[in-house]
């Protein structure tokens, strides 16, 4: 394959075409991000006690005293011998210590609290106490569908092109999504929640090859590094003040489905990746593409952008073929598993934490923003190596080592920071793979570094568990292996102001010793003048 780049340096790097094409990326970001934290909100679980039915007419000393064990909300003390004490006006721990009575499970259902939900998930269908797993499963379920979507989406994005994956990701989010409040049993949450899942991720992995492929030089960083995970983090923070608003979550998920539904008509506006269609032999597609864009931005294109003699029987390539490079395969399997085991169980992890659920995720997704910013003016400067050791090292450290008890607010402060940590060098590993990834498998190699970070979103809800051994445990797994990511870094090339590789041949060239006989990317201006 020719110098892509090169070929089209006389569409410049910042048009009105490649305006037009960047506002709409972002604003199709929006459905993704506010998805993401659904899995919080609709299967939050508020406490919970035994009901009491009322024909039982136990005294209103048994109401306050005896009605459930306060060390439990899954037990009660056996009801009909509480029934028969009242009923003989013997009072509790005075006529009969409380300690020597039976307990029997919740036999008549729970009551629950109000105080932040209205209902949920686990209040509709009860998935408490004996039925906790269940809870815990559907977590699992909805990582494990971003997990196929990213498998299958990122061959057939390759395969395919990358904008019909792109709709296609976004009208199962919706479909789907809409579709959730009509469950009428867990069965069939759990199967719809799987296909939200399917749908969530695979749209921002596809949103992000695209818009890498379509922008160049420093609007290409601005996009992949900022403003792109600026719009993502935009819709996590609606989603806890619609949760807030709202209270219910058949309306919450019938919201959830807005974003997407009015991002569909963008399939008129948004082009195809003319670097994909390129990689794939379509030339004269490619190049009636880049005309238009020369037209929009008030260029003239060349008479020949690209030489025929140069396009090659297109490669058909699969997951397979990204293992056989040294650099993609350690990202791949390791990398990014341990990243985001890190990344997830500060996220989902947030229900220890002192204070309200809607404001501390509110911050928690806040925080993304300053976080994105570093990793943009990090991604301008700083080799993509010193960024992402830098700080993945800070948040490991922020999180490694156990606080004294009785400081929650230090906690939840420290967490923050730790995530921001994590964060900005979350932020660069994005780009560090898109960059390690020649054009004819980068979506395939994006979306299995997606699926193996949907593998560590998957064990994040069950990492809360290991507190019942010690408290500080989960954050000291992440921490550990936010470390063992740092370490992996050092056994990757760099690819600061280096070119995109098309071919995997490329690709397996393009490390830190070749990549002087290489011809550069153009200086990264952060000071973009648009």
């Amino acid at each position: 394959m020719q110098d892509y780049e090169a070929s089209i340096s006389f569409l410049g790097t910042w048009g009105r075409f490649q305006m037009k094409v960047f506002f709409l990326l972002c604003v199709t970001c929006l459905p993704a991000g506010y998805n993401i934290l659904s899995v919080i909100f609709l299967l939050a679980t508020p406490p919970h006690q035994c009901y009491i039915p009322a024909h039982r007419n136990l005294s209103q000393d048994w109401m306050q005293q005896g009605r459930v064990l306060e060390r439990s909300s899954c037990s009660r003390y056996e009801l009909d011998l509480v029934q028969n004490l009242s009923e003989l006006g013997i009072r509790p721990n005075l006529g009969v210590m409380l300690s020597s009575l039976k307990q029997e499970e919740c036999k008549d259902g729970w009551i629950y609290s109000t105080e932040h939900y209205e209902s949920t998930v686990v209040t509709e269908f009860n998935l408490v106490c004996g039925n906790r797993w269940k809870q815990l499963l559907t977590s699992l379920i909805y990582f494990l569908g971003g997990l196929c979507g990213c498998f299958l989406s990122g061959q057939l994005s390759d395969r395919f092109g990358r904008k019909p994956v792109l709709f296609g990701a976004i009208a199962t989010l919706s479909i789907f999504s809409l579709a959730l409040k009509f469950a009428q049993s867990w069965a069939v949450f759990a199967v719809l929640f799987f296909m939200v899942g399917m749908g969530q991720l695979t749209s921002y992995i596809v949103l992000f090859v695209l818009g890498s492929e379509i922008l160049a030089g420093s609007s290409r960083v601005l996009y992949s590094s900022m403003c792109l995970p600026f719009m993502y983090v935009f819709g996590m923070m609606l989603l806890p003040a619609t949760a807030y608003l709202l209270r219910n979550w058949k309306h919450l998920s019938l919201l959830m489905a807005l974003p997407g539904l009015a991002s569909l008509p963008l399939w008129w506006l948004i082009p195809e990746s003319p670097r994909w269609l390129v990689s794939k032999g379509r030339l004269q597609e490619a190049e009636r593409l880049l005309r238009s864009a020369a037209l929009e931005n008030g260029v003239e294109a060349p008479p020949v952008i690209f030489l025929s003699s140069d396009s090659k029987k297109a490669e058909t390539l699969n997951f397979l073929d990204l293992l056989k490079a040294k650099s993609i395969r350690s990202v791949t399997l390791i990398l990014w598993l341990s990243t985001h085991v890190t990344y997830s169980g500060l996220s989902f992890n947030m229900s220890t934490l002192y204070g309200n659920p809607f404001l501390n995720y509110f911050l928690l997704s806040a925080v993304e923003l300053p976080a994105y910013t570093v990793s943009w003016l990090s991604a301008c400067r700083l080799s993509r190596r010193l960024s992402f050791i830098s700080f993945s090292l800070l948040g490991a450290l922020l999180t490694l080592f156990p606080l004294p008890p009785g400081h929650p607010a230090l906690t939840l402060f420290l967490v923050l920071l730790g995530k921001f940590g994590v964060l900005v060098g979350t932020g660069i590993l994005y780009m560090f793979t898109g960059e390690l990834s020649p054009t004819v498998i980068r979506n395939t190699v994006m979306s299995s570094c997606a699926m193996l970070s949907r593998v560590g979103s998957s064990i994040s809800p069950y990492l809360l568990q290991l507190a019942v051994f010690y408290e500080f445990l989960p954050w000291m797994l992440v921490g550990s292996l936010s470390l063992v990511s740092v370490v992996l870094c050092f056994f990757l090339p760099e690819t600061f102001r280096e070119p995109l590789p098309d071919t995997i041949d490329q690709m397996q060239k393009d490390d830190m010793k070749s990549a002087k006989d290489q011809t550069s990317l153009p200086e990264i201006i952060c000071s973009t003048r648009f």
